[in-house]
């Protein structure tokens, strides 16, 4: 089992409605891109969500990297910031509560992933959750010219995210994204892919924390939700040809596939109504014959 079970959002008619379902929208910033070469968390943020736009909760710290703080071009972060900050196994507990029930989300979660993979699976918290990444859904539904969770938050509303490359601001950012999508879709909005995991008895308690965030928690939690001009795609695309770069032959070969199932979906569905009204017919048939029957022997 990896560490996220990744699903998608789909307006066919199969799975779970979007809106009913509860989303634990995570971000981190880091001393560096790969933790393979040694980049290590600086901050966590969780924003927990409704698909229908309840705010339930959030979360943020600073993380104590052991390690150099490199990147303070990008968050900001310097060495002094992270003292006293708690360490990564110190945040895993809250981190396996916040995540517990709930649909992880990211914008480019792949990135969050790979430090959840490197970090805080080793530190005790649970595989198996379920995911979705933001990033891969706008691309797969709507045509838009760019979609970094800033650009496309002022395309769609309008507005620019506030607290741009801290963890919550972004998580704040990437959770009002979500439920504007749910919201304002074009028809409605399902989740498909493994359910979310409750996570039995969580992660057991260490001793007190002292949390050491550097943004203030939010009193009334998103900020108002905006209704989209979007340009909505009219055949969906497969979200798995929705990663990396998403350049132009990515997303040719991403919109040629989506016609090319369009188009087998189409077919499937009359056959299948052919098939079913050849059924219909046959099995008519039988029972007037059986009804015949039984009018001569009466």
């Amino acid at each position: 089992m990896g560490t996220l079970r990744t699903g998608a959002l789909t307006r066919r008619r199969v799975g779970t409605r979007a809106a009913d379902l509860e989303y634990a929208v995570i971000d981190v910033e880091t001393t560096g891109l790969d933790p393979d070469e040694g980049a290590r968390l600086v901050e966590i943020a969780v924003v927990r969500v409704r698909g229908d736009g309840k705010f339930v909760e959030e979360f943020s710290t600073l993380v104590d990297p052991r390690a150099p703080v490199s990147g303070q071009e990008f968050h900001g972060i310097g060495e002094g910031d992270v003292i006293g900050a708690p360490r990564v196994a110190q945040i895993v507990p809250r981190i396996a509560r916040l995540l517990s029930g709930a649909v992880v989300v990211g914008h480019n979660l792949d990135f969050e992933e790979r430090f959840l993979a490197a970090e805080l699976v080793p530190a005790g918290l649970p595989r198996g959750q379920s995911g979705l990444c933001t990033l891969r859904a706008l691309r797969s539904q709507l045509d838009l010219p760019r979609y970094s969770l800033p650009r496309a938050t002022h395309l769609l509303n309008g507005s620019w995210p506030t607290g741009q490359h801290t963890a919550l601001g972004d998580a704040r950012a990437c959770a009002k994204l979500l439920v504007e999508m749910i919201g304002n879709a074009r028809g409605e909005l399902r989740y498909t892919g493994p359910s979310p995991r409750f996570l039995q008895g969580g992660v057991p308690e260490g001793e007190p924390v002292r949390w050491k965030p550097r943004t203030t928690a939010s009193p009334s939690g998103l900020d108002p939700l905006s209704a989209w001009i979007a340009p909505w795609r009219p055949v969906e695309l497969d979200p798995a040809l929705c990663g990396g770069a998403f350049g132009s032959s990515d997303r040719a070969a991403a919109e040629k596939a989506a016609r090319r199932d369009s188009r087998l979906r189409e077919r499937l569905a009359a056959a299948a109504a052919v098939t079913g009204g050849i059924a219909a017919t046959a099995a008519g048939g039988l029972l007037l014959r059986m009804a015949g029957v039984r009018g001569r022997a009466s």
